[in-house]
């Protein structure tokens, strides 16, 4: 069986593992669950995990895909690690809002603002 080719970009940044997806549209229930494989394989190879996911690509994600991201969030929240998230479309930013995960999850406006909120 080939190996499944990553949908992420994955860098280390100040201690930091920056993600960011390579697809703009977050959809395909496979897709969704590899993703979530690989992060979990970095929040669990990882005394303290702190992740940035970058959203700057991505301009739909499914209702699977926000299920995926709030179980990486307690994944890394059991860890004792730090997660936030960048760049979100206003659309899907709506999404957060409306459906009340922008109380769950940590979002910044841009990767800088991300970088410099890190402990």
């Amino acid at each position: 069986m080939p190996a499944e080719e990553t949908r992420l970009r994955i860098t280390e940044q100040d201690g930091v593992t920056r993600i960011e997806f390579l697809d703009r549209n977050i959809l395909d229930e496979a897709s969704i669950q590899r993703i979530g494989e690989e992060i979990t394989d970095i929040i669990d190879n990882s005394s303290d995990p702190k992740l940035l996911i970058n959203f700057s690509q991505v301009d739909h994600m499914s209702s699977a895909a926000l299920g995926t991201l709030i179980t990486i969030h307690h994944k890394i929240r059991n860890r004792s690690g730090e997660l936030r998230l960048a760049n979100i479309d206003p659309q899907i930013q709506e999404v957060f809002s409306i459906t009340k995960l922008d109380r769950i999850f940590t979002i910044h406006e841009d990767v800088d603002d991300a970088m410099k909120a890190f402990g």
